[in-house]
C-alpha cells in the first residue's frame, strides 16, 4: 500500500495548520544505510502515555503504551495500535493545541535504529512487515536509552475485535535498571527538555 494511502487516517484526524505536525511527504520505502528507525515519544494528552513507533517501509507503525517500555523482562506492557505516522514524525516535539486530536505536549524520549530479528518456525528470516501481520515480531533496539532485544506480540484482535499487543523485553534486564521512566521527570533525547519545559515554550 502506498504511503499516501497508509497515512489517510493520520491526515483525516488532524488540522495541520493548528497542530504543526508533519503532513508526511512522499518517501522511498525501505531503511536508510543505518537501518530502520524507531522513536519513543512521551505524550501528555488526555491520558499520559508513551508512543512507540517503528519504521516499516515508508511509514512509522505505531502503538500507544500507557506505562511505557520497560527494561525488565518480567514486565509485559500493553501496546495499543494507533494509525500509521509519517517518517518525519520521529523528530516531532511540541504542543498540540487543546481541542485537536491528541491535544497535549510531546517530547522525543528516545530514538535510534533497530534490527529485525523475526524468524519462522524453521528458523528462517522473514520480512518484518510480514511478522507484524502474523502477530509476533522480534527486534533489537539501538537507541540512546533503550538497548537490546524486544518482542511485540498480538494477544487479542480480529475482524470484529480491537487489537491489543504486548511489548516485552527479551533476555536479561537492561543495564539502565528496571521499570519505566517517570514521564514527568524524563527529558527529551533531542533537546534535553522536560514535558513542562516544552509546554512553557522554553528553549
Amino acid at each position: 500500500m502506498a504511503a499516501q494511502d497508509r497515512l489517510r487516517t493520520y491526515r483525516d484526524k488532524r488540522d495541520f495548520e493548528r497542530t504543526h505536525e508533519p503532513t508526511g511527504r512522499p518517501a522511498e520505502a525501505g531503511a536508510g544505510a543505518d537501518g530502520p528507525h524507531f522513536v519513543v515519544q512521551i505524550h501528555d494528552a488526555r491520558r499520559m502515555h508513551f508512543d512507540f513507533r517503528l519504521q516499516v517501509d515508508d511509514v512509522l507503525r505505531s502503538w500507544a503504551i500507557p506505562k511505557g517500555p520497560s527494561s525488565d523482562p518480567g514486565d509485559k506492557r500493553l501496546a495499543v495500535p494507533t494509525e500509521d505516522h509519517p517518517l518525519e514524525y520521529e523528530d516531532f516535539e511540541g504542543v498540540i493545541p487543546e481541542g485537536e486530536y491528541g491535544g497535549g505536549t510531546v517530547i522525543v524520549w528516545d530514538q535510534g535504529t533497530y534490527e529485525p530479528l523475526s524468524h519462522d518456525r524453521r528458523g528462517r528470516p522473514v520480512e518484518f512487515a510480514e511478522s507484524l501481520e502474523d502477530g509476533h515480531a522480534t527486534f533489537r533496539l539501538h537507541g540512546s536509552k533503550l538497548h537490546g532485544e524486544y518482542a511485540l506480540t498480538r494477544f487479542r484482535g480480529g475482524e470484529d475485535e480491537e487489537e491489543s499487543w504486548l511489548l516485552v523485553r527479551k533476555g536479561p534486564a537492561g543495564s539502565a535498571g528496571h521499570g519505566s521512566p517517570d514521564p514527568r521527570r524524563a527529558r527529551s533525547v533531542r533537546t534535553g527538555r522536560t514535558l513542562s519545559q516544552v509546554a512553557r515554550g522554553e528553549e
